[in-house]
């Protein structure tokens, strides 16, 4: 087993990326054991629908990264009191869905503390039937990575406020997230400690599972690879909410003109389909509206982008263009 240093970085696009960088171009030869802690984000599973897991507005506002990871299951977020674990190992029909295998030893080191942890349902871990880490696996057919998240320190309110979506009526195929009851370790520990003392201990702990490991810091060149990988995928749009599985959306509210009633359906992350309904008064027909909306990204600045020449009054009588723009793509009235 080889430790591979990420060198404090906190970005979750680079620890992504440093994370499939590893596991597509590192020796076969070796496992590898990868720590990463993350700035304020959501990490999206593979076949997840991002707006049906992001309070989008709440994200905007506080610079929250959204990051879709290569790996399935649920949503989850990250902060500075999250610490990640990711093992790298050769395929193994074994331990692919095996996540008791790449639990026990974070599990024994736990038990270790004073945590009565145990691994619950399918990949869950659990205190006291709390959840306090989940995991997921990928694999490449050849290679395979089983990584997981705990909750040490979060700010379990903000995971709350980041998760709780705000548009509604979203039909799609994705996977939705079941929410849990979650707590963090540091409620359960005798003893305080820091983030780093805890990630010292799980490292020691998982010393003792395995030969002595190696640490193994990455090359200029691996590092340019691993940026290079970030910028042509984890940064882009496209990977974070245009691999978003086939969905639509309704969208009505009622205004002093009448009721504007969107349906809107969104593949590959582009609107495919814009339909108007209401009963409402307008000079202009609202087809030309439909079709030019059609194939735009469905993200809030490109609607924007393609609406400022028109004149929204022409189409629904006197309500602010802001307004139709927060019905194609905003939070629900409360």
């Amino acid at each position: 087993m080889i430790f591979l240093e990420n060198e404090g970085n906190t970005n979750p696009r680079l620890n992504l990326a440093l994370e499939e960088y590893a596991l597509r171009n590192f020796s076969a030869e070796n496992d590898y054991l990868l720590f990463y802690i993350n700035e304020p984000s959501i990490i999206i599973g593979r076949n997840q629908n991002t707006l049906e897991e992001i309070n989008h507005e709440y994200v905007e506002k506080n610079n929250i990264h959204i990051v879709r990871r290569v790996s399935g299951g649920g949503a989850v977020y990250h902060d500075f009191g999250n610490l990640n674990f990711s093992f790298i190992t050769n395929h193994d029909i074994k331990s692919l869905n095996n996540f008791k295998k790449f639990t026990a030893p974070v599990i024994k080191v736990l038990n270790s503390l004073g945590l009565n942890a145990e691994l619950k349902g399918r990949n869950d871990i659990q205190v006291d039937e709390k959840k306090i880490s989940g995991t997921a696996q990928f694999s490449t057919g050849k290679r395979m990575v089983s990584h997981g998240t705990l909750l040490f320190d979060t700010d379990l309110g903000e995971v709350a406020n980041a998760l709780n979506v705000k548009m509604s009526k979203i039909e799609s195929k994705g996977h939705k997230s079941v929410r849990s009851r979650v707590a963090n370790i540091s409620e359960f520990l005798k003893e305080p400690l820091k983030i780093e003392e805890f990630r010292k201990l799980l490292l020691e702990g998982l010393y003792e599972e395995s030969e002595p490991f190696e640490k193994y810091h990455l090359t200029a060149a691996e590092w340019e690879a691993v940026h290079q990988l970030k910028e042509e995928k984890y940064n882009t749009w496209d990977w974070n909410y245009g691999r978003s599985p086939k969905f639509n959306i309704q969208r009505s509210k009622r205004f002093s003109v009448g009721e504007i009633d969107l349906r809107i359906f969104v593949e590959k992350g582009h609107i495919t389909e814009f339909k108007i309904f209401g009963d409402f008064f307008g000079k202009e027909p609202v087809l030309n509206l439909e079709k030019l909306l059609e194939g735009a990204r469905y993200e809030k600045e490109n609607i924007s982008e393609l609406l400022k020449d028109i004149e929204v009054k022409e189409y629904f009588g006197d309500i602010p263009k802001i307004d139709f723009i927060e019905l194609v793509y905003g939070a629900d009235e409360v």
